[in-house]
C-alpha cells in the first residue's frame, strides 16, 4: 500500500468521524437546549446551565461537521481545523461526563480517533517526495 493511499484513506476515515461526531454533539445540544430537565445537574466544577452546555455542543458540533466537510472535500483548512476541533470537542465531552458519561465517551473515543487519524494522514503525507 502506498503512502498516498494510506493518507487518502485515513483521511476519507477522519472527515467521517468528525461528521459523526459533529451530528451527535448537535444532537445532544439540541436535547440540552429544548429539555433542560433530561439530564440530572450534579454538583460540579464546571457549573454551567444544561442550556449553556447544549449551545456549546450545538456550536462545536457544527464546526465538526464543517469541518469534517472540509476534510472530505480535500480542503487544505480542513486537516487543521478538524484536529483543532476534534480536541476543542474532546475538551467538552469530557466536562460533559457526569452528565451523560457513556454518550461522552463514545464521542470523546471518536474524536480521538479523529485526531489521531488527521495527525496521522499529515505525517504520511509529509514523507512523501
Amino acid at each position: 500500500m502506498s503512502a498516498r493511499r494510506l493518507g487518502g484513506g485515513l483521511t476519507l476515515f477522519a472527515g467521517w468521524a468528525l461528521e459523526l461526531s459533529g451530528t451527535l454533539s448537535i444532537l445532544l445540544g439540541v436535547v440540552g437546549v429544548t429539555s433542560d430537565t433530561l439530564f440530572s445537574s450534579p454538583d460540579y466544577t464546571y457549573e454551567f446551565s444544561l442550556t449553556a452546555w447544549g449551545w456549546i455542543h450545538v456550536v462545536v458540533g457544527i464546526g465538526l461537521v464543517a469541518a469534517g466537510l472540509g476534510v472530505l472535500l480535500g480542503k487544505s483548512w480542513g486537516t487543521g481545523a478538524g484536529a483543532a476541533l476534534g480536541a476543542i470537542s474532546l475538551i467538552t465531552q469530557f466536562m460533559f461526563i457526569p452528565f451523560y458519561p457513556l454518550w461522552s465517551i463514545s464521542v470523546m473515543t471518536l474524536d480521538i480517533v479523529a485526531v489521531w487519524t488527521l495527525a496521522r494522514a499529515v505525517a504520511v503525507d509529509d514523507r512523501q517526495p
